[in-house]
């Protein structure tokens, strides 16, 4: 297996969608498929690969508005991968029609998310590449996708460069976020690249070092 990943900017809230791809099979998953999901299915197009799973790292609706067009435009659709926490939260707090497009819910949950299970780009597969771990605090439920062969951490909103998610919303929690960040963020190493839902990419070794809002 030949890892890599590649990152598509979408959207009025200018979402990273992420897609971790098996350059040897051309199999992909795509993370968190924000606005415009005919240009992310354009792009898995264009790039010649085979989606097999959507993996979300939380039910916020700009992380979750292209889900269903995505699953669904493929026979059968394609396995939905999140929290039960997460999808709950998200169905108790529907998406409405912001910025004037059309955002559907997220219609089940096919492989349940839990903290310290890994993922593989096939769910069929035994080769296991991802590492989920629980970030709850930015929402219920909200998690990383951690693969060590490439040193990444797909990470949501829980931090950011020099920041971290709002706490500030529903079913938000700003003590628990900060614990997670310190257990389960800090605590892999200092070259992981940190790549989350909005803004620049950035590392565990900067923010323990100067994020303002969490300190190691």
């Amino acid at each position: 297996m030949n890892l890599a990943y590649e990152t598509l900017v979408v959207g009025p809230m200018s979402n990273n969608v992420y897609f971790l791809v098996d350059q040897e099979s051309k199999e992909c998953v795509i993370v968190d498929p924000s606005f415009l999901p005919q240009t992310q299915l354009n792009y898995i197009e264009e790039k010649g690969w085979m989606l097999r799973q959507i993996w979300i790292t939380h039910g916020h609706f700009d992380h979750i508005a292209g889900v269903k067009a995505i699953s669904e435009a493929f026979d059968p659709p394609v396995p939905i991968v999140m929290s039960l926490e997460s999808f709950g939260w998200a169905k108790a707090n529907p998406p409405t029609g912001m910025y004037g497009i059309r955002m559907d819910e997220v219609p089940r949950v096919d492989i349940p998310l839990k903290h310290g299970m890994w993922l593989g780009i096939n769910p069929e597969s035994d080769e296991k590449v991802v590492e989920v771990r629980d970030v709850s605090g930015h929402n219920p439920g909200s998690v990383i996708f951690y693969c060590t062969q490439l040193k990444i951490a797909i990470v949501g909103d829980a931090i950011f460069k020099d920041s971290i998610g709002r706490t500030d919303l529903a079913g938000s929690d700003h003590e628990q976020l900060l614990k997670n960040i310190r257990e389960q963020i800090y605590t892999l190493p200092e070259d992981t690249i940190l790549l989350p839902g909005h803004m620049d990419a950035t590392t565990v070794g900067h923010e323990k070092r100067f994020n303002p809002f969490v300190r190691a």
